[in-house]
């Protein structure tokens, strides 16, 4: 699977990403930065990675959605192509409109940074394939704006629609309904905000992040 991880200044997520890429992925994984016009000939997945996007002026994440790259990303999600957006990612996501909602500042209104426990909702997904509907995971968070939050409507929808792929079994930052991560209408867009690309390996305390990573292995770009 040829992947993409875009660079933005303030990124710094990026070289995880790329490490549990190339580890797990496709060796040949690559940095692709902001300003370019288009993503290399083949990308099959799009990685939007975690840090502080042009230092979260406006908004985390709002500058990171109009930057020049965003639009071939656009294109790509739009011909069925996958896009994994993690913490800042996931919020450039909403910006752009990719994805639903948007993220707000935490409950109790400071950075978090530890390990938290999902429940896989969904394996009917590219992204959860390998792992097991209720499965219960741990995955590190570390953010300061993580907070979901959309209309009832959307969050019916999201609901009622099976797209909510992750869920906080003890919430951190207040999102409702405890939603961790969402898909778009089509199945290939994923937002979380904790962060899989650092639950790879068993020296850094977890591989359950290993589960994303595995099932786009074995998923179909376009299916």
């Amino acid at each position: 699977m040829n992947v993409a991880v875009i660079q933005f200044p303030g990124s710094n997520c990026d070289g995880d990403a790329l490490h549990a890429a190339r580890l797990l992925l496709d060796e040949n994984a690559q940095f692709v930065w902001h300003t370019e016009p288009g993503l290399p000939a083949g990308t099959d997945l799009v990685f939007l990675p975690g840090g502080f996007s042009y230092g979260d002026h406006l908004r985390s994440g709002a500058i990171a959605a109009r930057s020049p790259i965003m639009q071939a990303v656009k294109a790509h999600a739009e011909r069925g192509g996958f896009v994994l957006g993690v913490c800042n990612g996931f919020q450039v996501l909403t910006e752009s409109g990719l994805l639903p909602g948007a993220l707000s500042r935490n409950r109790e209104l400071h950075f978090m940074c530890k390990p938290v426990h999902l429940r896989v909702e969904t394996m009917q997904t590219a992204f959860t394939g390998a792992y097991t509907a209720g499965q219960v995971i741990e995955i590190p968070i570390a953010h300061g704006e993580g907070n979901y939050y959309a209309d009832p409507e959307t969050i019916a929808a999201l609901e009622g629609e099976g797209r909510v792929v992750f869920r906080y079994v003890d919430n951190p930052n207040g999102s409702l309904n405890d939603i961790a991560g969402i898909v778009n209408a089509r199945g290939n867009v994923l937002g979380m905000m904790p962060h899989p690309e650092r639950a790879v390996e068993a020296l850094l305390g977890s591989e359950d992040g290993q589960g994303v990573f595995r099932s786009l292995s074995t998923a179909t770009v376009g299916a």
